[in-house]
C-alpha cells in the first residue's frame, strides 16, 4: 500500500520532537497526538493487507481551506474517508447520534464523531466534484476505534463503525469490493489529488477525437477535466461545522476559539502570524516548553542522584 503522508510539525523521518509536539497540544487540542499514534496502528494494520493496489492519504489539508482529511482510503473499489479515534468507553451510534452510555442510558457525546466524519467525507466529497473525479459509488465515511476498551453498539449509523477488533475485517472487505477502477488509475488519482493541476482556462473548442479513432478512456478524460476544475472553497460545503469544528474561512472567528483535534483547524490570521515569536512559538506555547523541559531535567537528575546513592 502507498502511504502518501501529509501530516503537519512533523520531520523527514516521520518523528514529531518534543517542541512540535507541545506546539501541536497547544494549536490542535489534546487529544491531538493521541489521535496520530491511533492513526499508525490503523495503517499498519492496513499495510499488511493492502500490500498492492491501494493508496493512503494521511492528515490531507483541502486546498484553500483549513479543513484537514485525517486518513483518506484510495482502492479500486472506491475512496474511504477514515476518522481515527483513541476513545474508550461505551457508546452507542444511531443514525446521526454518537452517545456515551453509562448505566444503560445514552446521552450525546460532547463530540458527535459520527457527524464529524460525515462532514469530512461531505467536504472531500465536494472537493473530488471541483476535482472533476466523478464515482459511481459514493465516499464512504468510516469510524475506526481503535481502543480494546471502546464498546460501540451500532443501529443504521450514518457513518460505517469498526472497532479495534474488526480492523482487518474492514480491510479484507476492502479486497472484496467491485473494482471501479484500475489499479494504474488510482496512482494517478492520489497524486492528483494531493498535487492539482494549475487551472487552465477552458478552451471553446470541442476536444479532439483520438488518434487511433477510439474513444478516449474514462481515467484519461477524468484527468484532461481536472485542468479546467474549479478551487475548492469551503464556503460552498452547504454545512458548518460545530462542536468546536471549524467553520467557513470567510467568517469572523473569535479569538478564543480554538482546535480541538488535528482534522479540524481553525483559520489563521496571515499577516504578521510569526511576529514576536521564537522559533515559531508564542509566549505560552514557550512557557509550556521551558516547564516541560524543566521537568524532564529534574527527573533526569533525580534518577542520577538515585543511582549514586544506591551505588555507595
Amino acid at each position: 500500500m502507498k502511504i502518501i503522508d501529509k501530516t503537519p510539525l512533523q520531520d523527514a523521518k516521520g518523528q514529531i520532537s518534543l517542541p512540535a509536539r507541545v506546539q501541536g497540544t497547544l494549536k490542535y487540542g489534546l487529544n491531538w497526538y493521541a489521535e496520530l499514534e491511533a492513526q499508525k496502528s490503523v495503517i499498519a494494520q492496513l499495510d499488511r493487507i493492502l500490500e498492492k493496489g491501494a493508496v493512503l492519504i494521511r492528515n490531507f489539508t483541502l486546498p484553500n481551506s483549513e479543513i484537514v482529511i485525517p486518513l483518506i482510503l484510495i482502492s479500486t473499489g472506491g475512496i474511504s474517508v477514515i476518522y481515527v479515534t483513541p476513545v474508550k468507553g461505551f457508546f452507542e451510534a444511531k443514525g446521526d447520534q454518537w452517545n456515551t452510555v453509562t448505566n444503560g442510558r445514552g446521552l450525546p457525546a460532547s463530540i458527535n464523531l459520527i457527524d464529524r466524519v460525515s462532514k469530512l467525507t461531505r467536504a472531500f466529497q465536494k472537493y473530488l466534484e471541483m476535482q472533476r473525479v466523478n464515482m459511481s459509488v459514493p465516499v464512504e465515511a468510516v469510524l475506526i476505534a481503535t481502543d480494546p476498551g471502546a464498546h460501540i453498539d451500532s443501529l443504521r449509523p450514518a457513518a460505517r463503525v469498526v472497532m479495534s477488533d474488526a480492523i482487518k475485517q474492514f480491510g479484507s472487505s476492502i479486497l472484496q469490493m467491485r473494482p471501479i477502477w484500475r489499479a494504474d488509475y488510482i496512482y494517478e488519482l492520489a497524486d492528483r489529488l494531493v498535487d492539482p493541476r494549475p487551472i487552465k482556462e477552458a478552451k471553446p473548442e470541442a476536444p479532439a477525437p483520438a488518434a487511433d479513432g477510439k474513444p478516449v478512456s474514462r481515467a484519461k478524460a477524468i484527468f484532461d477535466a481536472a485542468e479546467t476544475a474549479q478551487p475548492f472553497d469551503a464556503n460552498g460545503l452547504g454545512f458548518a461545522f460545530e462542536d468546536g469544528e471549524v467553520p467557513p474561512a470567510s467568517q469572523p472567528v473569535p479569538p478564543t476559539l480554538r482546535e480541538t483535534n488535528p482534522s479540524l483547524q481553525l483559520p489563521k490570521p496571515k499577516a504578521d502570524a510569526n511576529k514576536g515569536k521564537i522559533l515559531g512559538l508564542n509566549n505560552r506555547q514557550l512557557i509550556l516548553l521551558i516547564g516541560m523541559f524543566i521537568v524532564e531535567c529534574c527527573v533526569v537528575i533525580g534518577a542520577g542522584v538515585f543511582i549514586y546513592l544506591t551505588q555507595f
